[in-house]
């Protein structure tokens, strides 16, 4: 007889960041999404696209980000039965966090080279933005990753 297997319940998120990680905070699901920022694919186009990514892997993140929500699979074949997926309105909103993300990595890069404007060139920064008082946040007033 096999041995039970125990299922590993993780307690409830403790922050807002605790969740988003819950949900896309592994390397291949992010580089899963960051594929998919440049429109539907195909799963080939996807593990060609991210090297290093086992099928079984890719397969299972795929999965898991439809059930969050984040792609949506639509079939362009029934026999066999073929998906493109694609990015939700709520998955295209992670393209800024993959933004500061790349950003963060290219500065620390041996190149140190980050996220430039595709027009000039030029190493873009990002911001914190009050829409309420229609100006930018200084570091010293910039929210904390405590939440209220």
């Amino acid at each position: 007889m096999p041995p039970a297997r125990h299922r590993h319940v993780l307690p409830a998120p403790t922050s807002p960041l605790d969740e988003a990680l819950r949900r896309v905070g592994d390397r291949w699901t992010l580089l899963v999404v960051e594929a998919l920022l440049a429109g539907p694919q195909r799963f080939g186009a996807l593990e060609t696209a991210i090297d290093g990514l086992a099928p079984n892997i890719l397969s299972k993140r795929l999965k898991a980000l439809e059930a969050e929500g984040v792609i949506t699979a639509a079939p362009y074949s029934q026999r066999p039965y073929r998906v493109a997926y694609a990015l939700t309105a709520s998955g295209a909103e992670l393209a800024g966090a993959l933004r500061l993300l790349a950003q963060w990595g290219g500065d620390r890069s041996a190149g140190g080279v980050g996220v430039r404007h595709d027009t000039c060139g030029t190493a873009v920064e990002a911001r914190w933005w009050c829409p309420t008082c229609a100006r930018t946040i200084d570091d010293d007033e910039a929210p904390e990753l405590d939440y209220v």
